[in-house]
């Protein structure tokens, strides 16, 4: 069993905190065109940290624990990557300008993170309390990974999102982007800007995300702690990685299929775990080990598997995939 002391926990989200404080200076403080030198190098920077963490780590407090933490990291940086999809869409759908996007992806990450800290903490409440939980998440996660691959082809429609059109509802908005700011006065009176509205459209993305990765990881580990460190780091080298690979996601065209795939074989992992503490220690259990191995070597399928068919078919668009169809009401995004 797992037990971290106040001191650790202290240590930890410092840590998270600094880097956090590094990102938002970057992002915010020093709004910019990010060039691709830049964004590898930050992308490299923040990896080698979760890396380092993980063997630090792994080293204190053993190795199976170390397996659990890379496997709910690659699994949260995997969903990642498929958020970033979506982020994607959002700044085309609002043409974001390239020097605010920094700012709107900080953002962006600390509302995922402050989001997932909460769906945490209750995940881990609900499942100390109640073991029929882990069958509940499991369910929860086929669910989902049924619905992401027949929907697969399509991206879920930013102007079908409930809370942006209820802000546009009720709030004036403008057309046009006034500096960096969420608020602006035009003619005398008060409006919100687009900047605001694609906020509250990241916000709500990232409450659907927390959703379904808090679930997904808490399939390779039942600790908080590793399920909280495995979301930070994956959460942190987000800024960096959107702009080294928004050129690259079109080309991920079988990405939604490779997560369902992951998300489904997580949701059955849960399931028998559930049976085999509820039902009958004869049911057999996936171990930790066993899950890293899986979800790599789909993540690993998936990339090539894409590449290939990019390759041969340079007309092959990926979509970030959606749990309902918006075939009907979906309006095209240039990208």
């Amino acid at each position: 069993m797992l037990e971290v002391t106040a001191l650790g926990w202290t240590l930890t989200i410092a840590v998270i905190v600094a880097l956090l404080a590094l990102d938002l200076s970057v992002g915010i403080l020093r709004p910019h065109v990010v060039g691709f030198r830049e964004a590898a190098a930050w992308s490299v920077f923040y990896i080698a940290v979760a890396v380092a963490f993980g063997l630090v780590f792994a080293s204190v407090a053993g190795w199976d624990l170390g397996a659990q933490y890379f496997a709910g990291y690659i699994v949260e940086k995997s969903l990642s990557v498929d958020n970033l999809f979506v982020f994607v869409i959002i700044m085309s759908t609002f043409a974001v300008p390239e020097k605010y996007q920094q700012e709107v992806l900080t953002f962006g990450i600390i509302i995922a993170l402050v989001l997932r800290v909460i769906f945490i903490a209750l995940g881990a409440t609900l499942l100390s309390l109640f073991s029929f939980m882990f069958l509940v998440f499991g369910l929860v996660l086929i669910w989902t990974a049924v619905q992401l691959f027949r929907h697969r082809d399509e991206d879920p429609s930013v102007e079908d999102n409930v809370l942006v059109r209820a802000t546009r509802r009720i709030l004036p908005v403008t057309d046009e982007y006034v500096g960096g700011k969420l608020f602006a006065r035009i003619d005398g009176r008060r409006v919100a800007t687009p900047l605001f509205v694609v906020l509250i459209a990241i916000g709500s993305t990232d409450l659907l995300f927390a959703l379904d990765s808090i679930p997904a990881v808490f399939g390779v580990t039942e600790h908080a702690y590793i399920v909280f460190v495995a979301n930070a780091f994956a959460l942190l080298g987000l800024r960096a990685l959107f702009f080294l690979v928004k050129g690259l996601l079109d080309r991920l065209v079988y990405l939604s299929t490779g997560l369902s795939v992951i998300l489904a074989f997580i949701g059955v992992k849960l399931v028998l775990h559930w049976a085999h503490t509820a039902i009958s220690p004869q049911i057999p259990e996936i171990s930790t080990p066993a899950s890293l191995v899986v979800i790599v070597a789909v993540l690993v399928i998936t990339t090539v598997a894409s590449l290939i068919k990019v390759r041969r078919d340079p007309d092959a668009t990926a979509h970030a995939g959606s749990v309902r169809s918006h075939t009907r009401d979906q309006r095209p995004v240039e990208r």
